[in-house]
């Protein structure tokens, strides 16, 4: 796990501890960015392109450098401006100038504009830092109080470990019970004290105290968007995101051996559009060197040689003049030209390879790599073998359950492996949109989606259900989503909790989306909540009723919190699954992806097949017009088979983990209904909800073997509490 942290302090307070002195504490392993009163670490094995930084001095121009330094020397004044970018950003040294020079008068927004996934901190003068957190989620920044001010990170345990936090059950049992919903989430973190800074936000710390403030705001009212233009603006960024990371410098010496370069060709669209521009982005030639003794080493270097037109303007020493015939060119010995490099495409292979193939015709920069299925690749491997034995993720996640399967398919890949992660979130129609369409007076644009539901409804449950309640249905609950309060919803979401109504996801397509049209919907884990733990997470509901409602329209509030929760998910992944040395891509979480998304109209968002219809418009206009108009319409596997399997396989396993689980020693779930689900076939919004209470189960056992104290130095050792007679 790589992080960045630091502090910032405020007026030294009287009687301070020893233990918190600044001056004796810090963490394990770190480089140091900057010194003096407010420090920047990065800890972890973060490669040298990754770390940038910029300082400007009054009256003196912007310095850059890239790769750790040793600390500036020089104190900084009041005027002294710091940059730090860390993580992948596709920004040249004049940008990184250009953009602290701008930063002078106190804008922000120009930082994350640019190609990548990266943390941004900022410190002007020496009592002020802001961190810039990214659009998605997966950049996220904590902070929590210590030391007579603010201790920040971009990741929580360090930050837990420093102040010595405890759980939150409150917060695990909202993850639980409401997934996506902030209004039940809030700020918080699975630890006490530690709070987070939402997407899309700046963590702007000034004398010691954070203050939050959004640089980035989504728009409330439906503004007119086209879709060419849009469409255009999407291609043009996920080029720029894609081409950035093929471009990235080789790291010396991968010790696993594997390619430089790798990518996901799972069964769906995202990977393939993702690989087939990956495989399309010309990579620049390596370097010829000439014979020695031959043309090229007799050439005269341009502007150093006599004659007229000499100077600047004149080619290099590999292409000068000869004399031999006006107009000729000295050229080096003939080479054969290098092969393309290759790109590691991987499948988990769960149906036959020509499924995949079909999604990347005709592309031979990718060698297409098919991994046999087998047991330790299953959901749930991890139950077969010690539960404690796995990696430590910063938060808990249903990641951790199939951590394995995906590992596997990430250390077949490339040094840096790039995925599809995101697409179905950043490019969603997520069924809450209907009622900004009745909202913005466009109710004639819900025939087409309606229209789609009801014929897969028709052909699962009938033709009177699929004619008539499908559209009746969810034409209503839209209509009621466009025109209810927000305090009203939020009151109603948290008396169906207390009451233990929560959707079990049975019945049709339908019915999932007339469900999903509210402000607040339960997760797949709620059924098995204990009464206690549902009525915390409706107090918390029934307070945010009393705050002031979203500026955007419903839909879009949902579709945003829904890519949120996907990108913690995905940064969960990373750290379960990523292997040493490596780098996981996530194009489509990129700032200006995120972005480019948000000019689509609602209502192509919302067509049958809308997805597949946007990314295949993105890779006509990159250049690859030979895809089929079906491109990406063919069958997909079952994805609940592997789960099912894995569950069978790890059925005494998962007897063992919920004999005495620390959920129930917490109070947060009903253990007898538990114990009576898992002894009956599970639905696929049971398997889900499984999957967040395992890997929560999991999470609470490794961070109770954990040590105290493994991230930082100069710590005292904790008291153990007196024994009482």
């Amino acid at each position: 796990m790589r992080w960045l942290t630091g502090w910032s302090t405020g007026t030294p307070r009287a009687g301070t501890p020893v233990h918190e002195a600044l001056a004796t504490v810090a963490p394990i392993a770190a480089r140091p960015l900057w010194t003096g009163p407010d420090p920047l670490w990065a800890v972890g094995d973060w490669r040298p392109e990754e770390i940038r930084l910029a300082t400007l001095r009054p009256g003196a121009r912007a310095t850059v450098s890239t790769g750790p330094t040793d600390p500036d020397p020089v104190v900084d004044t009041p005027a002294t401006i710091r940059l730090a970018v860390l993580g992948h950003c596709g920004a040249t040294d004049a940008e990184l100038a250009a953009g602290l020079a701008a930063a002078r008068g106190g804008a922000v927004r120009h930082l994350t504009a640019w190609p990548g996934s990266y943390t941004v901190v900022l410190r002007t003068g020496t009592r002020s830092t802001l961190l810039l957190t990214d659009l998605a989620g997966a950049q996220p920044v904590f902070h929590t109080p210590w030391a007579g001010g603010t201790a920040y990170a971009t990741a929580a345990l360090p930050l837990a470990d420093l102040v010595g936090a405890a759980l939150d059950t409150g917060h695990l049992a909202a993850r639980l019970a409401c997934p996506e919903s902030p209004e039940a989430l809030g700020t918080g973190t699975p630890y006490l004290g530690v709070q987070r800074v939402p997407p899309g936000h700046v963590l702007a710390v000034r004398g010691g105290r954070p203050y939050l403030d959004a640089y980035d705001e989504p728009t409330g009212a439906e503004q007119p968007r086209d879709e060419a233009p849009a469409v255009r603006e999407l291609t043009r960024a996920l080029l720029e995101s894609v081409r950035s990371r093929v471009r990235t410098p080789a790291p010396a010496g991968d010790p696993a051996g594997r390619a430089r370069l790798g990518v996901d060709l799972s069964y769906g669209t995202a990977s393939a559009t993702v690989a087939l521009l990956a495989a399309a982005v010309p990579l620049p030639a390596p370097a010829q060197t000439p014979a020695a003794g031959g043309p090229a080493a007799l050439a005269i270097e341009a502007g150093t040689g006599p004659g007229p037109g000499s100077g600047p303007g004149r080619r290099a020493a590999g292409g000068a003049r000869s004399g031999a015939v006006k107009g000729s060119w000295a050229r080096g010995t003939a080479q054969e030209p290098t092969a393309p490099e290759q790109l590691a495409a991987v499948t988990l292979g769960e149906t036959e390879p020509p499924t995949t193939l079909a999604l990347a015709p005709d592309t031979p920069r990718l060698r297409h790599t098919v991994l046999a299925p087998g047991p330790d690749t299953l959901p749930y491997a991890v139950l077969r073998a010690d539960p404690q034995a796995g990696p430590l993720t910063d938060e808990p996640g249903p990641e951790l359950v199939a951590a394995a399967r995906a590992g596997a398919r990430f250390a077949a890949g490339g040094t840096d492996h790039l995925t599809g992660y995101g697409a179905r979130q950043v490019l969603d129609g997520h069924p809450a949109r209907l009622a900004d369409l009745i909202r913005a007076g466009r109710p004639r644009e819900l025939l087409p989606p309606v229209a789609a539901l009801a014929g897969a409804d028709r052909a699962v449950a009938g033709v009177l259900a699929g004619a008539l309640r499908t559209p009746l249905t969810v034409v209503r609950a839209a209509h009621r989503l466009s025109r209810v309060r927000y305090a009203e919803a939020l009151d109603e979401a948290a008396a169906k909790l207390t009451a233990r109504h929560v959707p079990d996801g049975a019945g049709t397509a339908g019915d999932r989306s007339a469900v999903d049209l509210a402000w607040c919907v339960p997760g797949p884990a709620a059924r098995w909540l204990s009464d206690d733990a549902l009525s915390s997470v409706a107090l918390r509901l029934r307070l945010a009723a009393r705050r002031p409602a979203p500026g955007e329209h419903p839909g879009a509030h949902r579709a945003r919190h829904a890519l949120h929760r996907h990108a913690r998910s995905y940064r969960t992944l990373v750290h379960a699954a990523e292997r040493p040395g490596q780098r996981l891509h996530a194009p489509f979480l990129d700032n200006q992806v995120v972005r480019a998304a948000r000019l689509l109209p609602d209502d192509v968002r919302l067509q049958p097949g809308a997805r597949h219809a946007l990314l295949h418009a993105v890779l006509t206009g990159a250049g690859r017009t030979d895809l089929p108009p079906d491109w990406g319409r063919g069958p997909r596997p079952d994805r609940t088979a592997p789960t099912r399997a894995g569950l069978r396989l790890a059925a005494d396993g998962l007897a063992e983990l919920f004999d005495a689980p620390l959920l129930a020693e917490a109070g947060l779930i009903d253990l007898p209904a538990v114990r009576a689900d898992l002894a009956a076939p599970l639905s696929p919004t049971a398997l889900a909800g499984l999957a967040e209470l395992v890997s929560t189960e999991l999470w609470l056992r490794r961070i109770r073997a954990r040590r105290h104290g493994a991230c930082w130095t100069g710590l005292p050792h904790p008291r153990p509490p007196a024994l009482t007679p």
